[in-house]
């Protein structure tokens, strides 16, 4: 809150809930200190960006009057996450019974020796979770748990796959990920050659079968922690995949 001798100004950042392509507001309560009448004036630094309604206005003895702030649809957020745009408020104290048309912009001016006062204010970005390219962790494990059977994995394959999957789900771009993947996909396939080859060469029933289990299993444990050491270092947007992974292996 800024405090003059005319008026209160609350809040003096405006706070905009972020969303692309939808347009927010915000307001500000101007509370008349006097026994005048006051009249203001909102000016900005970015007109296209803002709507102000009301602009201009009279704010009654010992009363109040709310300014709303309208911000335009925006297609990007700012690369720095920060907002340089910024307002004044002016006021000074107009004639008894004055109404808002009466208004102009000669009562704001210094030059004809009217006494100004002005309140700075400035603009915050709050970003929703709605525009963040990630999900909060509810989301993200109700999404991994669908890309695996509920009875756990039956193999390192098909561990591996689900990682890819839910990495597709959320359209990861970056060529570090892709890169892992592939790599992983690959050493997959040479892994199920090389069972696939085992299984027939080996032709005992039981040694047969153990041998088969122990092979698996082996191939198994490599490829989860091959697969949560890449998802450990694959970051999308502010999600680490590596937390949610760890979270199926611990269930198996």
């Amino acid at each position: 809150m800024s405090t003059g001798e005319l008026l209160n100004v609350d809040p003096i950042e405006l706070k905009f809930p972020f969303e692309l392509k939808k347009q927010t507001s915000c307001s500000i309560q101007l509370s008349n200190k006097t026994d005048d009448y006051v009249a203001f004036k909102v000016k900005t630094t970015n007109p296209k960006r803002y709507c102000v309604r009301p602009n201009t206005g009279i704010v009654l003895p010992k009363s109040t009057c709310e300014v709303i702030v309208t911000m335009q649809a925006q297609k990007e957020a700012p690369a720095d996450m920060q907002c340089k745009d910024k307002f004044l408020l002016q006021c000074v104290k107009a004639p008894d019974g004055a109404t808002p048309k009466d208004v102009t912009a000669e009562m704001f001016n210094r030059e004809a020796g009217n006494v100004v006062e002005e309140c700075k204010l400035r603009v915050v970005y709050v970003f929703s979770t709605q525009d963040t390219p990630a999900h909060d962790g509810s989301e993200l494990g109700s999404s991994m748990r669908g890309s695996v059977p509920e009875n756990g994995l039956a193999n390192a394959a098909e561990f591996v796959m689900a990682a890819r999957t839910f990495t597709d789900e959320v359209q990861d771009k970056s060529p570090e990920a892709k890169a892992l993947m592939t790599k992983l996909t690959e050493e997959k396939n040479k892994a199920i050659q090389q069972n696939n080859k085992l299984r027939q060469e080996l032709v005992s029933g039981t040694d047969r079968d153990h041998t088969i289990r122990t092979v698996e299993a082996r191939n198994q444990q490599k490829w989860r922690r091959s697969v949560i050491h890449a998802c450990r270092i694959v970051r999308l947007g502010r999600i680490n995949y590596g937390i949610y992974h760890e979270e199926i292996v611990n269930r198996d």
